[in-house]
């Protein structure tokens, strides 16, 4: 007995592991063999019989009269059949094991007759029988239901149509044909499976049953004008923080983030899933909205807890469209055309008041700068020579009121039983608002020309009922051409150069062989610029290629016992860049003087400018730069799904390994080290009766970040759910209440990217010294070490609860989600113990930050359908709301001084700044003020030390008689205050659609709650001339915002050059402090669709043309100072002085047809 049991146990291991490997074993279904002489056709039935499995369902009436025949048949079942019942007027239908048989009669003794169908109805993938499925003559109601073998029989009259339903299958529609037997395949209807979220690695879970904090949203609802696709999140997606840096074609993404900063480290990107395979933000953008089946957010940590280290921030899922089988390829065509012009254009004042501005600052201010005479400034207003009198709008001169862009999409989707296939090709073409100015000096054009090219394959491949292997390949190119200057640093030169300090270029006098570029004399040479001629001098090309491939095998495992499944997903990802440019030097003139003839000709005298004193060349010189990484990823996954009566039971154990290669070109050896991660996870939930759930998910991960012994970390979670909706004492609700479903997880989650890789590694620098040589070459050698290193450095964790709740009412009209968390996160990578002066290095990173953040998430949708005029109305409401607070909970700054960036109990993102008790109303006022406070700390650069009306009243908080920072301390900060906070943490989103006969319109609006923004003295945009009077800009009715005695209740103060740099306006305030939040009409859509009628003259299936605007307008309070800053360009940028300086942000007007065939 126990050989017996071992030798039946080695017989499944040995199954089992050649399932595992991806390979086909073809299994025979036997050679049939039917022999004899005059054989009745129940004889030759009962042979079949006996040799085989198969069974044969008949009438027997219909076999008694035919006579027997002589048969010498062997072969495949369908060979032999063939043979067996040629001639006798009997039809047949195999069905798996099953053979269907049924007496043809003739169709002119039956034309009015009700007949007998018999069929039977299979699912279209797999072959397998549909038990229940209803099958009825159409406009009759009455029907019959398919047994437990999936077969039925039904009577109807020839001509009828049999409609065929089953739950999760579409309805399909059969004409009947007298004498036919029927064999019915329906295929899986994809819009049921709206109620199926799309959950860690790809598996599927019904919205009712989920306990974790997961949402959803239609592929629909991305498909918006902008080519990058993360500009779609803002405001559809509760929870998700998106903010669109620049309007740049090519680089117009958002930055993005799931349910607020979760750490202090910069690492708040969540991690994104594309069929399985990680991807970055910029391959998202790439992606077309076309191309997408499923779009899922995993928040809470029982959601992202199967990821591990990588889903520390949130997850992304993306799952790509798939083949069906389908008798007949679909076919879908998109294309798009696009007028995108800036949000807001700046306006400026004419030079005439420039200069009159100029002088009034500089005799405010005084400053050693020499002043516009009254001819200058005459003869700019008179407009008298362009080159004598320069009057220059470097806006107008680089930049167009529009640009053309197009976009073009086509997918085809078929397939068959065994094989079925998804293909897309998208090829978008943006151009820039950038006018072509090189081509006016030489012979390249460098205008922005951004060319990008996706595709996406998808092939899967059904080895047999349980086995299937599937192909999916995304392919991405971008070819980029532009201006070899930054955008951004473009768009700045338009703001800050001088517009009558100098002409764009001076007339060549047929002395030099160059351009002779305008330049302004009052800066250093080193300051000096000129954006026409940085914008024409050089180009740039880019050329960047990611792949995304990735092989999966899934194989369902019931013959060991039901609801088994293993699938193994194997990837390779590459992202490369070569950037190809060509750069010239140009050189700087600027006018010395010049004289005008009795005829009213100009002589110019110019002076060259360069900071070498002489001339530079001209010569475009060439450059090239590469980088790159690929990604090698391997999962493997055991997963089971079995449901025992009231009894749900699903588990699931992963293994994955991740490597990462950097592609240096330069000799940095550390950072092209691989980056290796390998974790397993584990998943088991219950649910009894669909009422109560549970769910346990763990992940023990190891990263190469940390040293030995610190590599490793163990992160559970748990959720519990209860569907209250399902009780019995809520059935007096249930007419009204479709769910109501409670939650509650708690988990841990570990974050490894804290740093740098091989944070552990303290580095030794080896340098020559350049005085001491051995020998005529070989220098002396010294070595230098880096700062010390604490090497117990190991995982920042976040330990996060999410409450929540689900309600369906009215039929699943009404949905509404609501969640709150709370998340602390411990152990963050920051700056460690002080050392000791004398030990000439900075402090260790350490694990010695905790932080904890606090949030909600609101949602609700209604939809509904009504009866207007005999025709369908379909229109939807949706709305979402969240907000968070982040704060320290502990830091290494127990004084809590300002000269550290954290102290305990800080709120992320405040602004500490002074109170402002308005402007001086007169001299006097301003000068009994400062006898009385000692304003000295912000009277930095004021002319003479002396206070008047017009400037600014700081006000003396702590009373001590003189306004001061204190001991630059949260404890104590003298007469500041936290006056703001920076982060845009309440976000929403609303919106509307509405269809009727063939009409669909959609409208979106977005916006922020209260955050703020102090401009950086740098943005002329905001100061005007309190930036620079020297290089600024002026917007138009500047002048009606300055102090004056004529304007005593202007906003701004009296002009003073450059006082928002080094002056009074540079010290954070609350006057001048900026609310930014804003709402903006983000989308709107008008569609229309040819009705099905007309099309089908023609062959066509769908045909839809639209009309779509993005960006329309916004709302917010910045614009009462200032129309020209999109409110989410005004943030702190650390890596560029020229604040909220960037390339326009861009409304769009696009107009397109979809067409499928």
């Amino acid at each position: 007995m126990k050989e017996s049991m071992c030798s039946r146990w080695h017989l499944r291991l040995i199954v089992l592991l050649i399932l595992f490997f991806p390979l086909t074993l073809s299994a025979a279904q036997g050679r049939v063999t039917v022999k004899g002489q005059s054989i009745t056709l129940r004889q030759a039935i009962k042979i079949i019989e006996s040799s085989s499995n198969f069974k044969f369902f008949f009438n027997p009436s219909d076999l008694d009269a035919l006579p027997g025949k002589n048969l010498d048949c062997e072969g495949e079942i369908s060979d032999v059949l063939k043979e067996v019942f040629a001639g006798s007027g009997i039809s047949y239908v195999i069905m798996g094991d099953d053979i269907i048989l049924k007496l043809e009669k003739k169709a002119a003794s039956t034309q009015q007759k009700k007949v007998e169908i018999v069929g039977g109805v299979v699912d279209a993938r797999s072959g397998e029988s549909v038990v229940g499925a209803t099958v009825r003559v159409k406009d009759v109601n009455s029907g019959v239901i398919t047994d437990m073998d999936g077969k039925f029989t039904i009577k109807a009259t020839p001509g009828d149509v049999l409609v065929i339903s089953y739950i999760g299958y579409e309805t399909k529609e059969v004409k009947v044909v007298n004498g036919k037997v029927l064999l019915v395949e329906l295929v899986e209807d994809a819009k049921q499976l709206e109620e199926v979220v799309v959950t860690a690695y790809g598996s599927g879970q019904k919205k009712a049953s989920m306990v974790g904090s997961v949402q959803a949203i239609r592929p629909a609802e991305l498909q918006v004008p902008s080519a990058s696709l993360s500009n779609s999140f803002a405001g559809r997606l509760a929870g998700v923080i998106a903010v669109q840096r620049t309007g740049q074609p090519g680089a117009d993404g958002s930055d993005f983030y799931i349910r607020g900063i979760s750490t202090m480290n910069g690492a708040t990107n969540p991690l994104i899933i594309l069929d399985g395979v990680e991807i970055s933000s910029g391959d998202l953008d790439n992606l077309d909205p076309e191309i997408i089946d499923g779009f899922s957010i995993l928040k809470d940590a029982t959601a992202t807890a199967m990821y591990g280290t990588r889903g520390a921030n949130g997850v992304m899922i993306i799952t790509t469209k798939s083949g069906r089988n389908i008798d007949k390829p679909i076919i879908n065509f998109r294309v798009e055309g696009q007028i995108t012009s800036p949000t807001s254009k700046p306006k400026f004042v004419d030079g005439a008041t420039y200069m009159d501005l100029f002088n009034e600052s500089l005799l405010n201010g005084g400053s050693t700068e020499s002043p516009y005479s009254a001819e200058e400034i005459a003869g700019t207003r008179a407009g008298l020579n362009p080159y004598a009198y320069p009057n220059v709008n470097w806006y107008d001169e680089l930049f167009k009121d529009q640009a053309f862009n197009q976009n073009f999409n086509v997918n085809i989707r078929g397939g068959g039983k065994r094989v079925d296939y998804f293909s897309s090709v998208t090829v978008n073409h943006e151009t820039g608002m950038i006018k072509n100015r090189s081509k006016d000096f030489f012979s390249y054009n460098n205008n922005i020309n951004v060319m990008r090219y996706s595709f996406q394959n998808n092939i899967n491949a059904y080895l047999g009922k349980d086995s299937r292997l599937s192909l999916r390949l995304n392919v991405q190119l971008r070819k980029t051409k532009q201006p070899n200057i930054s955008m951004n640093d473009l768009f700045a030169g338009a703001i800050n150069t001088s517009p009558v300090e100098a002409p764009i270029y001076f007339p060549d006098a047929g002395v030099t062989t160059h351009i002779k570029w305008g330049v302004n004399d009052r800066l250093k040479p080193g300051q000096q610029q000129n954006p026409v001629a940085q914008l024409a001098s050089g180009y740039q090309d880019n050329f960047r290629s990611t792949v995304v491939a990735a092989l999966e095998f899934e194989q369902k495992l019931n013959f060991i016992t039901e609801g088994l499944r293993f699938k193994a997903l194997a990837s390779f990802k590459n992202w490369s860049s070569t950037t190809n440019s060509a750069s010239a030097g140009w050189n700087k003139y600027h006018l010395q003087d010049f004289s005008v003839d009795d005829n009213g000709v100009y002589s110019f005298v110019t002076r060259l400018q360069n900071e070498s004193g002489g001339e530079v060349s001209t010569d475009l010189k060439p450059g090239v730069a590469n980088s790159g990484d690929r990604r090698f990823y391997f999962q493997a996954i055991m997963d089971y799904n079995r449901t025992f009566g009231k009894h749900d039971v699903n588990a699931m154990f992963i293994y994955n390994q991740d490597e990462l290669v950097t592609q240096l070109f330069s000799g940095d050896l550390i950072a092209a080290l691989p980056k290796r991660k390998q974790g397993v996870a584990a998943r088991l939930s219950y649910a009894y009766d669909g009422k109560y759930l549970a769910e346990v998910n763990m992940g023990y991960n190891g990263s190469e970040n940390f040293a030995k012994g610190h590599r490793w970390g163990f992160f559970p979670s748990g959720s519990v759910g209860w569907r209250i909706s399902e009780e019995k004492f809520m059935e007096w609700a249930r007419p009204s209440l479709s769910n109501l479903k409670f939650r509650v997880s708690y988990g841990s989650l570990g974050n490894q990217n804290v740093s740098s890789f091989y944070t552990f590694l303290r580095m030794i620098t080896l340098s020559n010294f350049d005085t001491f040589n051995f020998g005529s070459d070989t220098k002396a050698k010294y070595s230098s070490i880096g700062a010390p290193i604490a090497q117990n450095l190991t995982w920042e964790t976040a330990h996060q609860w999410d409450i929540g709740a689900d309600l369906a009412m009215f039929n699943n009209r009404l949905n509404f989600t609501g969640d709150i968390y709370v998340r602390n996160t411990v152990n963050m990578l920051t700056d460690g113990i002080e050392l000791p002066g004398v030990y000439g290095a900075t402090p260790p990173q350490m694990n010695t930050a905790d932080l904890r953040t606090k949030g909600y998430e609101l949602s609700a949708t209604w939809r509904d359908n009504l009866k207007i005029f005999g025709h369908n109305l379909s229109y939807s409401v949706s709305a979402n709301l969240s907000n968070y607070d982040a704060r320290i909970t502990r830091y290494d700054n127990p004084e809590k001084v300002f000269a550290k960036k954290y102290y305990p109990g800080m709120k992320l993102g405040e602004i500490w700044g002074y109170h402002v008790d308005g402007l001086f109303a007169s001299d006097e006022e301003a000068a009994q003020y400062s006898s009385q406070v000692d304003l000295g700390v912000v009277a930095k650069n004021l002319p003479q030390g002396i206070w008047m009306a017009g400037d600014l009243k700081f006000a003396d908080l702590d009373g001590d008689g003189k306004i001061s920072i204190g001991e630059d301390s949260a404890l104590k900060p003298g007469d500041r205050k936290i006056i703001g906070n920076e982060l845009p943490t309440l976000q929403y989103g609303f919106s509307g659609s509405l269809n009727y006969m063939g009409f669909d319109i959609y409208a979106f609006f977005q916006g922020t709650g209260n955050h703020y923004w102090y401009p950086n003295g740098y943005n002329y945009q905001f100061w005007g001339s309190f930036s620079d009077p020297v290089a600024g800009y002026i917007p138009r009715n500047f002048i009606d915002q300055c102090w004056s005695k004529d304007n005593p209740g202007a906003y701004f103060p009296r002009p003073l050059g450059q006082s928002a740099k080094n002056g009074q306006l540079s010290f954070v305030n609350d006057r001048y402090l900026q609310n930014i939040r804003y709402m903006r009409f983000k989308n709107l859509t008008i569609g229309y669709s040819i009705p099905e009628k007309i099309l089908s003259k023609v062959s066509i299936k769908q045909l839809r043309v639209y009309f779509t605007a993005e960006n329309l307008c916004y709302w917010s309070p910045i614009k009462k100072h200032s129309k020209y800053i999109d409110p989410e360009a005004a943030f702190s940028r650390t890596s560029n002085q020229l604040n909220a300086m960037y390339y326009p942000w861009a409304k769009t007007y696009m107009f397109g047809i979809d067409i499928t065939l």
